[in-house]
């Protein structure tokens, strides 16, 4: 985005200003979408006929994306990266790899200088770069990569292209001096996240106002109604260290594809898996059967983490966070179990007589909801929320 304003200027002006702000920057985010949809619609791609009002933009990019498969499908057969020597990501090594070289683009030496550090885990290292060609700042992912196997998270992180996603810019291996491969993963580069916007309200003792935590989730909202919808990609870990934003436009993007999976109804999968805070309780229960909905689940953690100022359900291990849980929905019943695990259905779980949600929240769903629900949920569209 360009010619954004600073949307923390609008703190000083009426909250009714506020609304017209965030109002403003939700329409910024979809003038080029409209652009784009119309321009595409006005050749009638495959005979599709499009609504006169261009509301339905998912609906736009799942179409878009399927005519992008089917080009670049033969591309895709001759994708891998390119494999150079050395991986340091320490101040001031020089990274230097080719891009292009397909579909009739002219290759290019780009060179990287690692800044420093920004982010670590078990997954590897992210550091801050800037390409001496262009001067541009990006972040590089790298992972050790497992000879024998594709990468999962690059093989997704192609597909991918929405303003609320960060953009994977280009990827290349690298090898050590012990022949140790390495996937570098090089990305936009986008200063802050959501953990840390929060951390610092919370050590000034302030509650983020409430107009950057509906913002916050409705692009979070937009993210996954994207990658759900489009694709069939399950996250798998939305926690707010994993949500990006820009300081200056307060525009989201998701990151951290490494947990990511297609789901495919029918097949397995790991039930150990996302961050324990915002881990649904099917997940807990050892479901390997989930849906996308335990992405619904997170995000709804996160943003009562906003509102509250701290985790809502914060338990100290895998039990634990069922007990938080159960403290404040109260105890599942049994055909709420057998629905998430059909395996535990005579498992014994601890009683708490907590308010119901209907009780506490009578306007609220009793389903989860999803993605493109969400984004339209009233409580992230009216211009007032009951405290």
């Amino acid at each position: 985005m360009t010619d954004e304003s600073n949307v923390s200027e609008s703190l000083f002006l009426s909250s009714d200003m506020l609304i017209i702000e965030v109002l403003a920057l939700h329409v910024r985010f979809h003038i080029e979408e409209i652009r784009t949809w119309r321009s595409w619609s006005s050749r009638s791609a495959n005979g599709f006929k499009v609504s006169s009002s261009s509301v339905d933009w998912l609906g736009r990019e799942m179409l878009e994306m399927r005519l992008r498969d089917r080009v670049d499908a033969d591309d895709d057969r001759d994708s891998e990266p390119d494999v150079i020597d050395g991986v340091g990501a320490e101040t001031g090594h020089v990274i230097r790899t080719t891009i292009g070289g397909r579909n009739g683009q002219s290759k290019q030496v780009v060179s990287y200088i690692a800044e420093h550090v920004v982010g670590t885990g078990s997954f590897g290292v992210v550091f801050q770069a800037k390409c001496r060609e262009t001067g541009e700042i990006v972040a590089i992912k790298k992972v050790l990569q497992d000879k024998r196997y594709k990468n999962r998270e690059l093989q997704i992180m192609q597909m991918l292209d929405h303003p609320n996603i960060v953009a994977l810019k280009h990827s290349f291996f690298a090898k050590t001096e012990k022949e140790e491969l390495y996937l570098n993963l090089v990305l936009e580069y986008v200063p802050e996240t959501v953990n840390r916007i929060a951390r610092q309200y919370s050590r000034m003792n302030q509650r983020m106002p409430l107009i950057y935590v509906k913002l916050y989730t409705y692009q979070i909202c937009r993210a996954l109604a994207y990658i759900h919808n489009c694709i069939g990609i399950c996250h798998r870990d939305i926690k707010p260290q994993n949500l990006l934003v820009n300081p200056h436009t307060h525009q989201l993007k998701l990151c951290d594809f490494g947990s990511a999976k297609v789901l495919v109804k029918g097949e397995p999968n790991v039930s150990y898996i996302c961050s324990r805070y915002y881990r649904a309780p099917e997940l807990i229960f050892g479901a390997t059967e989930y849906t996308t909905a335990i992405d619904i689940w997170s995000t709804g953690c996160v943003m009562a983490e906003l509102l509250l100022g701290q985790p809502l359900f914060p338990g100290e291990s895998g039990v634990d966070q069922l007990v938080e849980i159960i403290k404040v929905l109260g105890t599942p019943t049994r055909e709420e179990i057998k629905c998430m695990n059909p395996k535990l259905y005579r498992v014994q779980v601890p009683t708490d007589q907590a308010p119901s949600l209907a009780q506490g929240l009578p306007e609220a769903s009793t389903s989860r909801g999803s993605g493109p629900g969400m984004s339209v949920f009233p409580v992230l569209t009216k211009s007032k929320m009951h405290s």
